[in-house]
C-alpha cells in the first residue's frame, strides 16, 4: 500500500482527537485524577461524545477499496429484495390458491419460493465474502499504519507509555473495528434495508396500520440513542481497563527470569488477576447496559407489532382487510420489528468499535516532539564524522524542572576517540541520546560535519551514527536477521563479513544452523558476551563515521571481555568514537576525556594530566584501582 495513502488515511483518522498523553489526567496513579482537574475532565469527555464520530474516519480506509463496497452493496441489496418479496407470494398464496384450491396455482408459488431461497442463498455468501474481505483488508491497512506511526513517535513518548497498553491498542481495538467494519456493518446494513423496505411495504399494504407502526419508531428510537451513549462510555472504561491489564502481563512476562528469581510468581499472578478482575467488572457494566438496551427495544417493538396485529384481525373480522393481506403485513411487521431489534444489538457494537477507534485516533494524534524538517539541509558527503556540542542545555520531557545537561560545550574532531567519564546520573547517557536527535537541547546546538542536527533529514543523520549500547536488544529471529538490522540491503557475504570481524563466528560454528539458529525472543539463548558481539557486527555492518559505545565490557568475564575488546578496536579503526567509559582499559585508549558531573564538564584532558590534577577523574581512577586491587585479592585466596 502506497505510503501516501497511508498517510492521508492516518491523517484523516486522528481528526479532532486528543493525543494519548495531552488528555487532562493522563499522568496521574491509575484511574485517578486531582479534585481540580475534575471539571476540565468532564468538560472534555462531554466535547468528544458531543464532536467526535470516531467511526466515521475509517472512510480513507474505506474508499480505497470501492470494488469490494460495490459488490457487499449489490449482494446486500439483492439479499434484501428477495426476502421483501417472500410475503408478496404468501398473500397470493392465501388470498387467491387456498380460496380457489388451486393446486396447481399453490405448486407454481412454491417453486418460485424455491428459486427465491437459492437467490437468497447466493446473495448471503457473496454479502458475506466482500463484507469480510473489506474488514479485514481495511483492519490489516489501520494495523499497518499505527504501527507506523509508533516507530516514528520521539522516545519522549514511550518515557511515559506502557508498551503493554500500545500492544493492547494495535491488536485488541482494531480486531473490535475489523468486527464492525466486517461483519457488524453487513448486518446493519442489511437490517437498515429490511427495516426500510419492510416499512415502505407495510405503507402500501395498509396505510392505517402503518401509520401506528410508524408513530411508535420515536418512542423506540430515541431510548436506543440515549442508552447507545452509556454503552460507549462503558465500553470505553472495559477497553482502557483490559490495555491495563495487558499493559502489565506484558511487562511481568518480558521479565519472567527476574520474577522466578526473586519468587515473585505469587505476586505477579495476584496483582495480574487483580487488573482482570477490573477488566471484567468494567466489562460486565458494559454487558448489563448492552442487555437492557436489547430488551427495552425487544419489547417495544414486539408489543407494537401485537397491537397493530390486534387491530389488523378486527379490521379482517369485519371485512375490511383480507387474510391475505393481514398475514402480508404480519410479515412486514415481523421483518421491520427483527430489523430493528437486530439494529439495537448492532448500536452496542459499534458503540463499542466507536471506543476502539476514539483510542487508535488518540494514538495517530500524537505528534514526533523531535520532527525532520520540510526543507532540510544536506549533510556534507564524504561523511567527515565531526561532531561538536555548542553551549547545550537540555532537560528530560518527563522532568522539565531537573536539567540534565548545562551549557555543555566541547568539540570531537573526524577520527577522534572521545572517552565520557563520570558518576551515575552525570549525563553521559544524555548526550548519545542527543547526538542521535532522540531528544532536542533546550537550549544550544548539535553540530555533525557543521550541520545542526535540527537542520537536517532524520534518516540521514542517524544514517552516520552506529550505536553499540550496554543493554544490547537482540529481536527474535536467526542471528544473520540481527545483524542485518545494521543494514537490511546487505547481503550474506556482507553480514558474514561483519561477523567476523566482530568475533561472532567464534560462538555461531557451535550453533546448530549457524547464521540461521533462532536465539529467541531478547536472545535468551545466548550469553552477554555474544549479545554484545551481535551488536558489534551490527555496527560494522552500518559503516557509520560516527561510533558511539556505552561502554560494552562493564558487565562480562574476562574471555568475553577480551573478545568484545578485539572487535570493537576493528570497529573504532577510522571512525569519530563516543565512548562511556566505566573501565580504565578503555579510557587508556582515549584521546580525549571529558569528565561529567551533574551535567556539566568538569574535567577535560588526557589520562595522564588529568591524573595530575589530583580532581574528579583522579579519585574515581582511585576508586577503580582500589576495587581492582581488592578482586584480585578475593580470586587468590
Amino acid at each position: 500500500m502506497p505510503d501516501c495513502d497511508g498517510l492521508e488515511s492516518a491523517n484523516a483518522f486522528k481528526t479532532g482527537v486528543e493525543p494519548i498523553h495531552h488528555r487532562p489526567g493522563r499522568h496521574k496513579g491509575r484511574h485517578e485524577i486531582d479534585p481540580g482537574e475534575t471539571d476540565r475532565v468532564q468538560a472534555a469527555d462531554t466535547r468528544r461524545r458531543r464532536t467526535l464520530r470516531p467511526l466515521s474516519n475509517l472512510g480513507p480506509y474505506l474508499l480505497r477499496y470501492k470494488g469490494l463496497i460495490a459488490g457487499a452493496l449489490v449482494f446486500l441489496t439483492l439479499a434484501a429484495v428477495t426476502t421483501l418479496s417472500l410475503p408478496l407470494a404468501v398473500r397470493r398464496v392465501i388470498d387467491h390458491g387456498f380460496e380457489r384450491s388451486d393446486t396447481t396455482f399453490i405448486d407454481t408459488y412454491f417453486a418460485m419460493l424455491v428459486v427465491l431461497a437459492g437467490v437468497l442463498a447466493i446473495a448471503s455468501a457473496g454479502r458475506y465474502y466482500f463484507v469480510i474481505t473489506l474488514g479485514e483488508r481495511v483492519v490489516a491497512d489501520l494495523r499497518t499504519d499505527v504501527f507506523r506511526h509508533l516507530t516514528r513517535l520521539s522516545p519522549a513518548f514511550y518515557d511515559q507509555a506502557l508498551s503493554g497498553e500500545l500492544v493492547s491498542r494495535l491488536t485488541a481495538d482494531t480486531t473490535q473495528i475489523k468486527s464492525a467494519v466486517g461483519a457488524t456493518a453487513s448486518v446493519a446494513l442489511r437490517n437498515v434495508i429490511l427495516a426500510f423496505g419492510a416499512v415502505a411495504m407495510m405503507a402500501v399494504t395498509s396505510p392505517g396500520l402503518s401509520l401506528i407502526v410508524v408513530g411508535a419508531i420515536p418512542v423506540i428510537v430515541l431510548p436506543l440513542v440515549a442508552f447507545g451513549r452509556n454503552v460507549r462510555r462503558r465500553s470505553r472504561l472495559a477497553q482502557d481497563t483490559l490495555a491495563e491489564a495487558t499493559a502489565y502481563a506484558s511487562e511481568a512476562i518480558g521479565a519472567l527470569r527476574t520474577v522466578q528469581a526473586f519468587t515473585g510468581e505469587a505476586a505477579a499472578a495476584g496483582r495480574f488477576a487483580t487488573a482482570v478482575d477490573g477488566a471484567f467488572g468494567a466489562a460486565r457494566a458494559s454487558i448489563v447496559a448492552r442487555s437492557a438496551l436489547t430488551a427495552f427495544a425487544i419489547f417495544m417493538i414486539f408489543a407494537s407489532i401485537v397491537v397493530v396485529l390486534w387491530i389488523g384481525a378486527q379490521q379482517v373480522v369485519a371485512g375490511s382487510v383480507s387474510p391475505g393481506t393481514l398475514g402480508q403485513f404480519m410479515l412486514y411487521s415481523v421483518f421491520a420489528a427483527g430489523s430493528f431489534g437486530a439494529l439495537s444489538e448492532v448500536w452496542s457494537e459499534l458503540s463499542q468499535a466507536s471506543g476502539a477507534a476514539e483510542r487508535l485516533g488518540e494514538l495517530l494524534a500524537e505528534v514526533p516532539s523531535v520532527a525532520a524538517p520540510v526543507h532540510p539541509q544536506a549533510l556534507p558527503v564524504p561523511a567527515r564524522g565531526a561532531l561538536r556540542f555548542a553551549d547545550v542545555s537540555f532537560s528530560y520531557p518527563s522532568r522539565p524542572d531537573r536539567s540534565a545537561l548545562y551549557d555543555l560545550d566541547f568539540e570531537v574532531r573526524p577520527g577522534e576517540t572521545v572517552a565520557l567519564v563520570g558518576p551515575s546520573g552525570a549525563g553521559k547517557s544524555t548526550v548519545f541520546a542527543l547526538i542521535e536527535r532522540f531528544y532536542d537541547p533546550v537550549a544550544g546546538r548539535i553540530l555533525v560535519d557543521g550541520v545542526d542536527v535540527r537542520d537536517a533529514d532524520l534518516v540521514a543523520l542517524r544514517q552516520r551514527v552506529a550505536l553499540v549500547p550496554q543493554e544490547v536488544t537482540v529481536f527474535a529471529g536467526s542471528v544473520a536477521d540481527n545483524i542485518a538490522f545494521g543494514d537490511p540491503a546487505a547481503s550474506r557475504e556482507q553480514i558474514v563479513a561483519a561477523a567476523r570481524a566482530a568475533r561472532v563466528d567464534a560462538f555461531v560454528s557451535d550453533l546448530p544452523e549457524g547464521y540461521d539458529t533462532q536465539i529467541g525472543e531478547r536472545g535468551v539463548t545466548l550469553s552477554g558476551g555474544q549479545r554484545q558481539r551481535i551488536a558489534i557486527a551490527r555496527a560494522i555492518l552500518r559503516d557509520a563515521p560516527i561510533l558511539l559505545l556505552d561502554e560494552a565490557t562493564s558487565a562480562l568475564d574476562a574471555e568475553s571481555e577480551i573478545l568484545v575488546q578485539q572487535a570493537l578496536e576493528t570497529l573504532m579503526q577510522g571512525r569519530t568514537t563516543l565512548v562511556i567509559a566505566h573501565r580504565l582499559a578503555t579510557v587508556l585508549k582515549a584521546d580525549r576525556i571529558l569528565v561529567l558531573s551533574e551535567g556539566r564538564i568538569v574535567e577535560d584532558g588526557t589520562h595522564a594530566t588529568l591524573l595530575a590534577r589530583n580532581g574528579l577523574y583522579s579519585r574515581l581512577a582511585r576508586l577503580q584501582f582500589e576495587a581492582g586491587s581488592r578482586g584480585l585479592v578475593s580470586a587468590a585466596e
